[in-house]
């Protein structure tokens, strides 16, 4: 069973999926982790990030897998060293290249083959999974999903204001619905799930009930 979690920064998915996965004892796939593997891998090749080609074969050579909640390249574990600003910064140009999306793309659904698979993005349900069989879009006010990251960057000492953050979010919003390949939109048929006002544990109990629903035999 497949299940795609697609939805703007902020909006908690990523933690939702992760712990849905753990509660499910299902594979998480986070497949901004794969694309920032590439790009980590790309730097410590000297691929040029503007050469769409070269990253897309350097992406289709890799075998990306993840185990215990890490992400490997082969046997290396880069689960660190792809949350680096160095990474950071060259994750955009990656995710944007049509051919390395494709390459992705085929990518994700190779490794969702045959398993239970939660699986968060910009573009699951919308485009790599069509046929899977729970799509949700995850999201929240923009006002909410600015204090969470305002509280996260203020934890981690970085003397960002709520406005700065709010200004940042809404820029990345929406290059994020106008990308000319993976544009952030809700499948057709995604149920649409709003977080704010609920902690991460009733939004994955409410991810739950959505799963045992549709898994739930139906009587003539």
């Amino acid at each position: 069973m497949i299940i795609t979690l697609d939805g703007p920064a902020g909006a908690g998915k990523s933690s939702a999926a992760r712990a849905l996965a753990a509660r499910l004892g299902w594979c998480y796939m986070d497949t901004g982790a794969m694309y920032r593997a590439v790009a980590l891998i790309a730097l410590d090749r000297s691929v040029p990030l503007d050469d769409a080609t070269r990253v897309a074969m350097l992406a289709d050579s890799l075998a990306i897998a993840f185990r215990d909640g890490r992400v490997f390249v082969g046997d290396r574990d880069v689960s660190t060293e792809i949350r680096t600003a160095r990474v950071t910064s060259a994750t955009r140009p990656v995710a944007d290249a049509p051919p390395v999306r494709e390459v992705m793309k085929q990518m994700q659904r190779r490794i969702a083959a045959g398993i239970d698979v939660v699986t968060e993005g910009r573009d699951q349900g919308s485009e790599v999974f069509p046929d899977a069989e729970v799509k949700v879009f995850l999201t929240a006010s923009p006002v909410e999903r600015a204090l969470r990251r305002h509280r996260e960057e203020t934890a981690r000492g970085v003397p960002l204001s709520l406005d700065d953050v709010l200004d940042a979010q809404n820029r990345r919003d929406e290059g994020d619905r106008t990308r000319p390949v993976g544009a952030m939109h809700p499948a057709a048929d995604a149920v649409l799930v709003e977080t704010d006002g609920l902690t991460p544990e009733e939004v994955v109990d409410r991810l739950v009930r959505l799963i045992e629903a549709r898994r739930r035999p139906r009587h003539a």
